[in-house]
């Protein structure tokens, strides 16, 4: 796919030339544009607001008793371990119900909620073992020393949850960009992601600009992992260095 996106000929099988027209195309492309900017905007609204909604979340969690959250926790599971297309059935039957009776249709909103919705799980999953590893003794020092709960919260508990919190949103935004089934289910007939204008494009016909636009999208999901991944190795090995000294 890589490959033929910079192929001069329109066959998917005979190399004929190097060339950047398919991507200059793509650029030229007004639908494709306008799905592109749909996708930024669903995404880092979602991955904003998941990642807020997730800490607190996260937070809660971690100060229940273990038997009160476990339900939660399960709870909290079921979008990450069910289907996308369970999920995405789900949330538009809710949609639809829900727009019967309040006046309102699927489109930008009900996508962004979708995607908040099925986000705040993985922010969860990775906040709650920062707070699991960090030392309980911190805050009731930082308020023995003067200081509120929340200048507590603020000073010492988000620094020491912060790596949590990065990977979270990050993994929240790349799930968002790379989906295709819940938003499928969830945008209505006005509002296209990216995915969603690849999909459609491929009914018609296989295009070089779909090669060229996977190819980018690939490319970008890739370098976010790799990002995401190399924090974590970094960050422990900073936890590695201070429990040796």
């Amino acid at each position: 796919m890589i490959v033929f996106s910079f192929n001069s000929s329109k066959s998917r099988s005979v190399w004929s030339g190097f060339t950047f027209e398919w991507y200059a195309e793509l650029f030229q492309d007004s639908t494709i544009m306008s799905s592109v900017s749909t996708t930024i905007a669903v995404s880092v609204l979602a991955a904003l607001v998941a990642t807020v909604a997730g800490t607190f979340a996260a937070i809660g969690f971690y100060n229940m008793r273990r038997r009160t959250s476990s339900p939660f926790l399960a709870i909290n599971n079921i979008p990450v371990m069910n289907a996308d297309i369970v999920t995405g059935v789900s949330l538009c039957l809710l949609f639809v119900s829900l727009g019967s009776i309040l006046k309102y249709q699927l489109g930008f909103g009900t996508l962004l909620i979708a995607h908040i919705t099925f986000n705040i799980p993985y922010v969860i999953l990775s906040v709650l073992p920062k707070l699991r590893q960090m030392d309980k003794n911190l805050v009731d020092a930082a308020m023995d020393l003067g200081c509120t709960w929340f200048q507590a919260f603020y000073k010492v508990i988000i620094p020491e949850i912060m790596p949590g919190i990065i990977n979270g949103m990050m993994i929240a935004f790349t799930m968002s960009i790379d989906d295709f089934v819940i938003s499928y289910f969830t945008a209505g007939s006005k509002v296209q992601t990216l995915s969603m204008t690849i999909y459609a494009m491929t009914r018609k016909r296989i295009s070089p600009k779909i090669n060229a636009v996977s190819t980018l999208l690939f490319l970008f999901i890739l370098m976010l992992l790799v990002i995401i991944n190399v924090r974590q190795i970094r960050q422990e090995e900073r936890e590695k260095k201070l429990k040796s000294k």
